[in-house]
Formats: C-alpha cells, sequence, structure tokens
C-alpha cells in the first residue's frame, strides 16, 4: 500500500502515533460530520489537534469504507471519493489554484473492503464565503473598497480555475473559505471530489457562475454584477460577456418557475 505524505508532515503524524493507516484508521475521536452513508458505504469526518514542534495544527481526518464512484476510467467498481478528491487537490496545488493543503492519503482492500483515509491541514482563520459576516453591514467588511477587493480575489482564484480547464461542479459559497489579509484576502476553494477537467473552458464558467449566482442568496444584485464584473476582467460588459450573464440569468429564472 502507498502512503501520500506532504513535506514534513510525516515526522509531525510519526510524533502523534499516526503515522501509519492502521492508527488512523482505529483512531478515536468525535465526528466533526455525522458519517455520510451511501453508495454502499460510508463516509465521516473527525477534527483534531497534532502535537507539532511549533505548536499545536488542527487538521481533519476523513475516513471512508466501500464508498465508491465511477469514471470512464473506472467504470465497474469505481474508485474511493477521497482518493478523486486527494487528486484534485494536488492538481490545483500544481496549477498554483488556491486550495487545500493536503496532509497525508493512502487506500487498502481489507476483506473484500475498500478504505480510504485523507487529512488535510485545518483552514484555520478562514470563513466561508457564504457568512454574514461578508455582507456590507458584516464585521469583516470595512467599506465598500473592501468588498471589491474581496470578490476580485474571489474572482480572480475561479478565474485561473476555469483558465485550467477545470470545473468545479458544486461551486456554493460555502465552497470558498476567506480570511483577511491585510486591506486584501486570501482565498481558498475546497470540496473538490466533482472536480473534473472540461475540454471546453467555457462549459466550465457557465456551469460555475450559474451554481455560484443561483446559491448565493445574500447577494444583492450589485453583489453579482460586482463579482462578474471581476470575474471577466471589465468594468463595461463586452457584447460577449453579456451573453455570459443573460444566458446564467434566463437559466435561473426556468430554474425558478
Amino acid at each position: 500500500m502507498a502512503e501520500y505524505f506532504q513535506n514534513e508532515w510525516q515526522q509531525v503524524l510519526a510524533i502523534n502515533e499516526l503515522d501509519n493507516f492502521n492508527a488512523l484508521w482505529t483512531l478515536e475521536a468525535d465526528w466533526f460530520e455525522e458519517p455520510n452513508i451511501r453508495r454502499g458505504g460510508w463516509s465521516g469526518v473527525v477534527k483534531i489537534d497534532l502535537d507539532a514542534p511549533q505548536g499545536n495544527i488542527g487538521v481533519f481526518i476523513k475516513r471512508q469504507e466501500n464508498h465508491l464512484t465511477k469514471s470512464l476510467l473506472h467504470p465497474i467498481r469505481g474508485r474511493p471519493t477521497f482518493e478523486r478528491e486527494f487528486r484534485n487537490i494536488l492538481r490545483l496545488r500544481k496549477n498554483n489554484i488556491p486550495t487545500l493543503e493536503p496532509v497525508y492519503f493512502a487506500k487498502r482492500i481489507l476483506k473484500g473492503d475498500h478504505q480510504a483515509i485523507l487529512i488535510t491541514k485545518e483552514l484555520a482563520g478562514y470563513t466561508p464565503l457564504e457568512s454574514q459576516r461578508f455582507l456590507t453591514t458584516g464585521d469583516l467588511i470595512k467599506d465598500s473598497g473592501h468588498k471589491d477587493r474581496l470578490f476580485k480575489k474571489v474572482a480572480e482564484a475561479i478565474r485561473v480555475m476555469h483558465h485550467h480547464h477545470y470545473q468545479h461542479n458544486c461551486l456554493f459559497l460555502k465552497h470558498l473559505f476567506i480570511k483577511p489579509d491585510g486591506d486584501s484576502w486570501d482565498v481558498k476553494i475546497i470540496d473538490l471530489e466533482k472536480l473534473k477537467k472540461t475540454i471546453f473552458k467555457r462549459s466550465a464558467v457557465y456551469r460555475d457562475l450559474y451554481t455560484l449566482y443561483r446559491h448565493a442568496e445574500g447577494w444583492s444584485t450589485k453583489d453579482r454584477v460586482k463579482f462578474f464584473q471581476a470575474y471577466v476582467q471589465e468594468d463595461k460588459l463586452s457584447d460577449k460577456s453579456k451573453m455570459l450573464w443573460k444566458a446564467i440569468e434566463r437559466k435561473i429564472l426556468r430554474k425558478l418557475r
């Protein structure tokens, strides 16, 4: 069984006697989220703090058994969903697209059961963009210029993802984690289980922006326009951008009927 350790994390896990699959699999801790039972198996998450030379570090440990997804490369049995998420984290990081920091990944088959473990570093100090703290009256927003810079940083991260033809497929505000960085912001894109590479960039743009706008319940019309302008990098929308905007609006209206 091949095990992946990111940089110095093997040493940190060893300090905590968690540097092998069996130790992680049998670790007893309260569920951070109740186990998800579907696809003929289960999947669950715990959060723990690890002792490290630089102090305690929070990590999320995701474990699953027989929780598989099928694909063109794995059409019969499928593969662990956490393996797909792990591979997508590595792909985004390779292209300098801001996402989670992987700590550990491994999978095994034990008595016919497919088991997988994925560990990522906690996004300490980050807040999901769906939080009311990002509204104009929220405590994280200093002024209108600060909010404009927020939209620009989020739009930039998504635009770079699309530039590399990656389609998130589940781009909700809760999957965009934000941390104040002086007068600017730091952005992380998470929940990459459904991310895929597309042939045509436009399909990724259309699908993801539609999903984002449809579920951005706390955003005003002005917010949506501001974000779209930041995404296309146009103060005055071109004819091409207007067509995309209208196509997204039409699809949202159809869904609301």
